[in-house]
């Protein structure tokens, strides 16, 4: 998977193992264009096994933390240097023992070191908040090893706001993937518990002339200010339209009122786990 996210004047691309063809796509487009302005992100620890099949059935991907596959997907990753900024675990979990693993976490600041990747984490699910707060305290020879941190965040799941705004103040990255709440942002019978919110969602839409999405993504922009907010927009329209984010900003009110429609994390994750894949 590739997402493109824009904020503060760079553009960040992103993908995802899956057998080396995401990192192969990514390194083929920054040699053909070789944009001066677009940093590029990977990370590791899943296998994506799906072959890009819409439809596909059964499990999509496969997660490993182990030293094994951190030095078999490495081998591949590696090949984007110089272009290649940002280097994360995909996905980390309490459960996976990654933030216990010294092996792999020894492995990482190698890597950083040898490189000068940021290297980093992303989550998922209820308890990202506390797998962001106990990452922040792993050292390896006396310094902090991560660096940036890739974190689920948009209208509906806020619960890490407070801990993500301590993680800029300590000068970390913070990357927001699923800004549009995987497309629980547009109005669905399949989502009834969010009538009252199509209803806000559409008012400010028209307010202020863009999509649900364009105004999705400024709430991410104005509430938090992440340093990159990913698209995960799979045309040119879509990205056409996201990109209307950066045209304006929302008022003090209405963010507010943005900030109001939350739902409890363990409710929004149990609701994400039975999405389709698609």
């Amino acid at each position: 998977m590739l997402d493109e996210a824009y904020n503060r004047g760079v553009r960040y691309f992103d993908t995802a193992p899956s057998y080396g063809k995401g990192e192969a796509f990514l390194q083929e487009w920054d040699a053909k264009t070789q944009h001066k302005d677009a940093v590029l992100g990977t990370k590791w620890g899943y296998t994506y096994v799906a072959n890009w099949e819409l439809g596909y059935s059964g499990k999509h991907e496969i997660k490993e933390h182990s030293l094994e596959k951190l030095v078999e997907q490495w081998e591949v990753s590696k090949a984007m240097l110089p272009s290649l900024k940002y280097y994360q675990v995909h996905s980390a979990t309490f459960d996976s023992g990654i933030l216990e693993n010294q092996a792999v976490l020894v492995e990482l600041n190698r890597i950083k070191t040898e490189t000068g990747l940021h290297i980093g984490i992303s989550t998922s699910g209820e308890n990202q908040a506390a797998i962001i707060t106990e990452a922040l305290k792993i050292e390896v020879k006396g310094k902090a090893l991560f660096d940036s941190f890739q974190v689920s965040y948009n209208v509906f799941e806020q619960s890490t706001f407070d801990v993500l705004k301590a993680v800029m103040e300590n000068g970390k990255t913070v990357i927001i993937k699923e800004a549009l709440a995987n497309g629980r942002v547009f109005e669905s019978e399949q989502f009834p518990k969010y009538k009252e919110v199509y209803v806000i969602l559409k008012q400010l839409s028209k307010k202020y002339n863009v999509g649900v999405d364009a105004i999705a993504l400024r709430f991410v922009m104005d509430s938090l200010n992440p340093h990159y907010v990913l698209s995960g927009a799979s045309n040119v329209n879509q990205l056409e339209e996201n990109l209307k984010a950066n045209d304006f900003e929302l008022s003090a009110e209405d963010l507010q009122k943005l900030k109001s429609i939350s739902v409890e994390p363990k409710f929004y994750w149990e609701e994400r786990s039975a999405l389709d894949w698609n």
